[in-house]
């Protein structure tokens, strides 16, 4: 940092970084005028440690250095003293700048001796930097009359209080530039920016702001009476005070809202208040007396009125009290319509969906009784064949096994019957028994012949009644395998949530990230209810939208030991229930 002083004494910082070092070619013959510095800033990512503004941007140094430098200094690019000096394989050494543009060149080659050179095999020569920074030179300034010979790097720490160094204003406003020694001067008497004083209210401000100041909002700056009177000067701020009291401004006569038209100097109105004051009092009297009839008149209108407000007022609350009673009625009307037409539309839809599982019932059934006289008659023709087999022919004996063939498949098909049988009736079930709140309440009956179903692999798993977030939620369902599945199975209970494709998906929010809680309850009186509960993982399939009728399941594998379930309280009268609920308190409205 150096010092100066303004032109009230104080004293002002001027940091080098605001004024850029600039270069000083060799002794040359100087023009008249004091020569501009050709120092540009640098790079300070390139300058390892040295300040901002030293360095050249391009090339080498262009000081005007005490005695000439050793060749082994210089550049074999541009000739000039060694900045941030690199030596190449082949031993010559170049400034960062000059190989760096050598080096961008294709097929780059050492200008002294013509060999290839590779960017990796370059290297920084830290000697010759030190060597170079250690060189004497001429002040930077000493065009401008500074005799100073230090080193090369020392020429930061020099510029900064070098008097001969040129610098901009420290005003920051004033644009010329100025050795460091004539700040004083400049800041004293030759800056159009430097700070004065107002003569007449003593406040501070620019030069270039004072004879607009002291032109239009200076306070105390004297000004004449815009109605020439006999106060030739006066203050700024006295001036509105005294255009009530001047004697030549023109006023209107304070009668003029009762009716006189009389305007006139101001020392022309005590004659013309006190030659009309009979006039003013008969306009007073006549004004007063008009706004008595007036009164009069509002009185009795008042009166009038009066007489029919409590009425109006009585008929105003009763009808205030009806319309509060047509509101409320009408809003729950609205409520009441909103609930049937939500229920109309889910009824609706069930019915719907029952029809047409009642249809696919009926066909089954005719199709089990249809299987069911196939398979008398086949047993029936085949007790036939058994009896006349025992002295027949080869012949019969191969019927005999033909028919024993389509017997066994007619039983399977059967079994498949059965099993869709069974399936229709608990999706039956699930129509019946639909929520709308994110909980299920799922009753399974029959619980030890499902289960023997499951162990003979006829009825593996079994589904729940759809049940949803909402009439325009999630549609979902619950999965139990009362043999257990993957790890749980002949084991354990293993207990499943799925996400079923719905007709509302497109306005719903993916995937699907609403806790689950999953609970066998106790039937008894303690009411230890087992379960187990999660949040959905955003990145498995199991919760994304649905693009088939329902998403792989998702869940415990291992709910609840079979010796737990059936020691317990959680099988009375041959029936579980399994309890299912998905957080929807953070949910959005689609």
């Amino acid at each position: 940092m150096s010092a100066g002083r303004s032109a009230d004494g104080r004293e002002v910082q001027i940091p080098l970084q605001q004024v850029a070092p600039l270069s000083v070619a060799p002794p040359i013959a100087q023009p008249p005028q004091r020569p501009a510095n050709p120092w540009p800033p640098s790079d300070p990512s390139t300058s390892q440690g040295v300040p901002a503004g030293f360095l050249p941007i391009h090339g080498g140094f262009r000081d005007h250095f005490v005695e000439p430098p050793e060749n082994k200094y210089r550049c074999e690019e541009c000739g000039l003293v060694l900045c941030q000096p690199r030596q190449t394989e082949c031993g010559h050494r170049f400034c960062q700048s000059c190989i760096n543009s050598i080096l961008s060149r294709p097929n780059p080659v050492c200008p002294a001796d013509m060999e290839p050179l590779f960017k990796d095999k370059i290297f920084r020569d830290v000697c010759c930097h030190r060597e170079i920074m250690a060189l004497k030179v001429y002040c930077r300034s000493e065009a401008n009359g500074c005799q100073e010979q230090i080193s090369l790097h020392q020429i930061p720490d020099h510029l900064n209080v070098c008097p001969f160094f040129e610098v901009p204003c420290p005003l920051g406003k004033c644009k010329e530039r100025m050795m460091r020694k004539e700040i004083p001067d400049h800041l004293s008497w030759k800056c159009k920016h430097r700070e004065t004083t107002c003569e007449f209210c003593m406040t501070k401000m620019p030069l270039t702001d004072l004879q607009k100041h002291k032109e239009t909002v200076c306070p105390t700056f004297p000004v004449s009476c815009p109605n020439h009177c006999s106060f030739s000067s006066l203050p700024r701020s006295e001036l509105s005070s005294h255009q009530h009291d001047c004697p030549k401004a023109q006023v209107s006569c304070q009668f003029h809202r009762y009716g006189c038209t009389f305007k006139g100097l101001n020392q022309d109105m005590r004659q013309h208040e006190s030659t009309f004051a009979a006039e003013h009092l008969r306009m007073m009297a006549t004004r007063n007396s008009s706004l008595e009839n007036k009164v009069e008149d509002v009185k009795a209108e008042l009166l009038e009125r009066y007489k029919v407000l409590p009425a109006l007022s009585s008929r105003l609350s009763e009808l205030e009290n009806q319309n509060d009673e047509l509101r409320e009625k009408n809003r729950q009307m609205e409520q009441k319509l909103a609930a049937m037409q939500k229920l109309m539309s889910s009824h609706s839809e069930k019915l719907l969906e029952v029809e047409l599982e009642l249809r696919s019932l009926r066909v089954l059934r005719d199709e089990v009784e249809s299987l069911r006289g196939t398979l008398e008659s086949v047993r029936t023709r085949l007790n036939a064949l058994e009896q006349g087999g025992r002295s027949g022919t080869g012949s019969t004996t191969h019927t005999l096994a033909s028919l024993e063939t389509q017997l066994s498949r007619h039983d399977d098909m059967l079994s498949v019957h059965e099993i869709r049988l069974a399936d229709m009736d608990l999706r039956f079930q699930v129509l019946e028994t639909a929520s709308y709140n994110g909980t299920l309440i799922w009753k399974i009956r029959d619980y030890k012949r499902r289960k023997q179903e499951a162990v003979a692999g006829k009825t593996l798993s079994l589904y729940s009644q759809p049940f949803y977030t909402g009439y325009f939620g999630y549609k979902m369902c619950a999965r139990v395998y009362l043999n257990g599945d993957g790890m749980g199975k002949g084991t354990h209970l293993s207990l499943f949530f799925v996400v079923m494709k719905g007709e509302y998906d497109a306005l719903l929010p993916w995937p699907f990230k609403q806790k689950v809680t999953l609970m066998l309850m106790d039937q008894g009186p303690s009411r230890k209810h087992l379960g187990d509960a999660f949040k959905p993982d955003p990145n498995s399939s199991s919760f994304k939208r649905p693009s088939a009728e329902m998403n792989i399941a998702s869940g415990c594998p291992l709910f609840v030991s079979q010796s737990v379930l059936e020691t317990g309280n959680y099988i009375k009268e041959d029936t579980i229930f399994i309890k299912v609920t998905v957080d929807t308190s953070d949910l959005p409205d689609p």
